[in-house]
């Protein structure tokens, strides 16, 4: 039976807020006075197959054509408009464990047939290309990975996603690559996995990284027919984007780089802040990593959700259950957002500890 809904999305609606909220994916809010002068705000505007400016200034970002961009409602959005493009119901998806929750629940409303790729905490989350050839089989219709890893922020070398692809091509499979996080790696950002070769299809948006998730502002990175397949299903879900988020969204794209450093140094200043908490805590252990916004933390013993219930109820403080993520001893927690906030959030955690 296909799945119908999605318990994570459900619980980060109703039940992730706390006065001290580590549950967070991604950095605070960019305020929209920041962004200087605006364009004359329109409500209605030439999107019925993408708004041509903001398809062009993701084009350029990305170094790639406009051909091979398709608009869509975040990065969740994009995923699920490229799953139900990609993927008929009984295909075979390989998806990374521990996973994104929500990409998982999205295959699984499609009907695919899901089959674990390992990412071994013992090896630091690292995306492994025997672990893919182990899992694959001439069935596999899809390979699903996330760059940065989420939850633990772990980067994927360009090298290895070129190895994946190799296997994925090797039977016919495309690889999708979600790189929401990616540019949270502040330094030398590694290009999009898109041009990689034609197997690869990739997704991202303005969400998580620029702090800007109200505009709803994602894409996908497809070959041109691809992308064109990709407009005509979401024919099926949608009319027209929000103009004015497009028009908004083009302006992020004009001055990028600003937006983007806004919350860098909260960034990094969280991350020593987290990284001086890990060597002082017996009982949790995490992949380190130098970028990323989010980190996943594994209890020496226990289930998190017990942890996590009484951290909420006693001492004010959230982060999201490792269930979501296929891994119940373990919580994710995210950076960005306040430093006072975060430092404090994670003391209460090493008192629970």
């Amino acid at each position: 039976m296909r799945q119908k809904s999605s318990e994570y999305m459900h619980w980060a609606k109703t039940q992730s807020r706390a006065r001290f909220n580590l549950a967070t994916s991604g950095v605070g809010a960019f305020p929209l006075s920041e962004l200087g002068a605006l364009p004359a705000l329109e409500i209605n505007g030439d999107n019925s197959y993408g708004y041509a400016p903001l398809k062009a200034a993701i084009a350029a970002r990305h170094q790639v054509d406009p051909d091979c961009v398709v608009t869509a409602a975040g990065t969740s959005g994009a995923n699920y408009l490229a799953f139900a493009t990609l993927v008929d119901d009984g295909d075979e998806v390989l998806l990374e464990h521990p996973t994104y929750g929500l990409l998982e629940d999205a295959l699984r409303s499609l009907g695919a047939v899901i089959k674990p790729m390992p990412r071994d905490p013992e090896n630091g989350y690292a995306l492994d290309p025997a672990a893919v050839r182990r899992a694959i089989t001439p069935n596999t219709k899809l390979i699903v990975v996330t760059n940065l890893h989420n939850p633990s922020s772990v980067l994927t070398p360009e090298s290895v996603l070129r190895e994946i692809g190799d296997i994925g091509r090797s039977v016919g499979a495309r690889v999708l690559v979600d790189e929401v996080y990616l540019d949270a790696v502040y330094e030398n950002t590694p290009r999009t996995s898109f041009h990689l070769g034609p197997e690869f299809v990739v997704t991202s948006s303005l969400t998580k990284v620029y702090g800007v998730s109200g505009l709803r502002c994602g894409w996908i990175l497809a070959a041109p027919d691809l992308a064109r397949a990709m407009w005509r299903m979401n024919d099926v879900m949608a009319a027209t984007p929000v103009h004015p988020g497009e028009l908004l969204s083009v302006v992020v794209f004009e001055q990028w780089e600003r937006v983007r450093d806004r919350f860098r140094r909260i960034v990094i200043a969280d991350r020593a802040v987290l990284n001086a908490f890990l060597d002082r805590a017996p009982n949790v252990s995490a992949a380190r990593t130098e970028w990323g916004t989010t980190c996943f933390l594994r209890l020496a013993a226990g289930d998190a959700d017990a942890f996590l219930a009484c951290l909420r109820s006693e001492r004010e403080t959230s982060a999201v259950p490792g269930r979501f993520f296929g891994m119940p001893q373990c919580f994710r927690i995210g950076m960005g957002v306040n430093s006072e906030m975060f430092a404090e959030g994670l003391r209460r955690i090493e008192e629970s500890l």
